[in-house]
């Protein structure tokens, strides 16, 4: 069985066409020679402002405009553009925790219509230290003055080109000292494009406002509803083979970075007790991910279960509305059933406290071998069969 799981991944370095600058973030290079000309294999990483989380006050906000086009394909598929703005705001904050809201709008400022972008979540961050989260910034670095958001900024230029190896071409610009835009590292404009893949497309991301909150503001921790992921979790019941398993997948926010962790549910610790070994993803990456996952994977629900049939899908006492399918492939001299079920809303209320990835996953998926006389024999499975949030203290 072919099992599949999306991790947040950074798709949108599956992308193409020529690099391009949105209005509102015109850079120089400075008259000088940079001492980074040369750090392409050890470049220094950009000052994150870890201070600053720690001060972090309800209304900081950040705001990005983005625009994100993808190619017609070898298959068909007609090009498609997502543009918008994607906004970050502090709305909450108990030490140690900073509670970030993420939204994406189109120009007038009213939320996208597109279902993967059409409801706000929420990123609990941790604003203290409990290990080392250094994450170099890649590419060639060059020292410049970015003009941004009505302000010069002290600027480091990084251009990674992977095309010679059927990889992208990344050109992203950072303010040296991060300041309000502390939380996306101080990222002012990042572009990505794409050689080597059938299908092109491209996607900027450009600093549009930046805005301070108020000395002593203060609003209630909200509810974790709609968790883009960390502070919460799901579990997976695997069946392949001759050991089942449950899998269980936790997410966490510290000082900008998400973190990811996967493995055997383990019955004498706390959920997600240890992110100590998890990757850390840098917010900014996330948010470009999003939009041009978006944008790749057209509308929802998707078109594998355009004719899919209505039903409920029961998890934990809760019934989920859902969409099933089926579908015959004849494989390595044997017939196959593939099933799989999704949520009909990802959005529904029933879901409430899912974390953003599972939303858009399978809700279970299966496969059986048609043997002797029709007989159905399975060869594995995958189903949902727990969520919950594990920070401390929280509601979803």
């Amino acid at each position: 069985m072919r099992m599949r799981h999306s991790a947040l991944p950074l798709a949108a370095a599956l992308l193409g066409t020529a690099l391009s600058f949105l209005p509102g973030c015109e850079s120089t290079k400075s008259s000088g020679p940079s001492p980074s000309d040369t750090q392409a294999q050890n470049p220094s990483p950009v000052r994150t402002g870890n201070d600053a989380w720690q001060r972090a006050r309800v209304g900081d906000r950040v705001a990005y405009a983005f625009a994100a086009n993808q190619g017609a394909s070898p298959q068909g598929s007609p090009p498609r553009a997502l543009t918008g703005q994607v906004v970050l705001e502090v709305v909450g904050v108990q030490q140690p925790w900073v509670w970030l809201r993420v939204s994406f709008l189109d120009e007038a400022g009213k939320p996208l219509t597109h279902p993967r972008l059409a409801q706000d979540q929420l990123i609990p961050v941790r604003a203290d230290t409990t290990r080392t989260l250094d994450v170099p910034l890649q590419g060639q670095a060059t020292a410049e003055r970015a003009s941004a958001v009505g302000r010069e900024w002290d600027a480091m230029r990084y251009v990674s080109d992977q095309r010679p190896v059927d990889g992208p071409l990344r050109t992203s610009i950072y303010a040296v000292q991060p300041g309000p835009l502390y939380l996306t590292r101080g990222l002012l404009q990042t572009n990505l494009t794409l050689a080597g893949f059938h299908t092109p497309g491209s996607y900027t991301l450009t600093v549009r406002e930046v805005r301070e909150g108020s000395t002593g503001s203060t609003a209630a921790t909200p509810m974790l509803e709609r968790p883009l992921g960390p502070g919460a979790y799901y579990d997976r019941r695997v069946e392949v083979g001759p050991s089942p398993s449950v899998q269980r997948v936790c997410f966490a926010a510290e000082r900008g970075f998400l973190l990811r962790t996967e493995g055997p549910v383990d019955a004498n610790s706390p959920p997600c007790s240890d992110f100590s070994q998890a990757e850390p993803q840098p917010l900014e990456d996330v948010l470009l991910n999003l939009p041009y996952e978006a944008l790749a994977s057209g509308e929802w629900p998707p078109a594998a279960v355009a004719s899919a049939t209505r039903g409920t899908f029961t998890v934990e006492g809760r019934d989920v509305p859902a969409l099933s399918v089926q579908r015959t492939a004849d494989e390595e001299n044997a017939q196959r059933i593939y099933s799989e079920t999704y949520a009909a809303d990802p959005w529904a209320p029933v879901l409430s406290g899912l974390p953003y990835e599972a939303r858009f996953l399978s809700l279970s998926e299966s496969t059986e071998r048609v043997g002797a006389g029709g007989k159905r024999e399975p060869e594995g499975s995958m189903r949902l069969v727990r969520w919950g949030i594990w920070l401390p203290g929280v509601q979803k």
